[in-house]
C-alpha cells in the first residue's frame, strides 16, 4: 500500500528574501554549506514564531492538519538550528505549496482569476480584456444575479489563472 499523496500547503506570501549567509567563521571540511528550508517550513516558522499563532490556528491558515503543521514546524526548527550551530547558509525554496493570492472577477464575461504576480496591478480581464473588474471578496450575490440576467456566454472558456462562472 503506497502512502497518501502530499497535500499542497498554502503559503500566504513568498518570503521577502531567498535565504541567509553566515557571517565570519569557517565550516568543517566535507560538510554541506547550505540548509534548504522549504516554503511551507518558512511559513510555519512565520506563523508560529513571528505571528505568535498556536499550531491549531497556523494549521487552518496553511490548510493542513494540526499534526502535519507540527511536523513541518519541527523540521523547520531543526534545519534552522543546524544552520546556526554549524554556520551553514539557509536557502528558502521548494516544497509542495501554492501561494494564496487575491482573486478578481470580470463583470463583463464573469471570469474569475487570481493575481499570482502580486507586484503587478490587475488592469484588465485575462480572458476578454475588459476593464470592468472588481475584487472577488467584494463580489455579491446581487452582482452575480445581474450578470446571470445578461446573456453573456463564454462556455468552456478558461484562463490559466481563472475559472468561469457559467451555469
Amino acid at each position: 500500500m503506497s502512502p497518501r499523496p502530499t497535500r499542497l500547503r498554502k503559503v500566504s506570501n513568498p518570503p521577502v528574501i531567498s535565504g541567509f549567509k553566515p557571517y565570519g567563521g569557517k565550516s568543517k571540511q566535507g560538510e554541506t554549506d547550505a540548509v534548504f528550508l522549504h516554503f511551507e517550513e518558512y511559513e510555519a516558522i512565520r506563523l508560529c514564531d513571528h505571528e505568535s499563532l498556536n499550531h491549531q490556528h497556523a494549521s487552518v491558515i496553511m490548510d493542513v492538519s494540526r499534526p502535519t503543521l507540527t511536523r513541518i514546524y519541527a523540521r523547520a526548527r531543526k534545519k534552522i538550528a543546524d544552520a546556526l550551530v554549524r554556520g551553514k547558509q539557509i536557502i528558502i525554496e521548494g516544497g509542495k505549496i501554492y501561494f494564496d493570492s487575491e482573486w478578481f472577477i470580470c463583470k463583463s464575461c464573469r471570469c474569475y482569476f487570481n493575481n499570482p504576480e502580486k507586484q503587478e496591478e490587475i488592469k484588465e480581464c485575462p480572458l476578454c480584456k475588459g476593464r470592468n473588474i472588481s475584487n472577488y471578496d467584494n463580489f455579491t450575490y446581487e452582482t452575480e444575479e445581474l450578470l446571470t440576467n445578461k446573456s453573456i456566454k463564454h462556455e468552456g472558456s478558461h484562463h490559466q489563472h481563472g475559472k468561469h462562472f457559467g451555469k
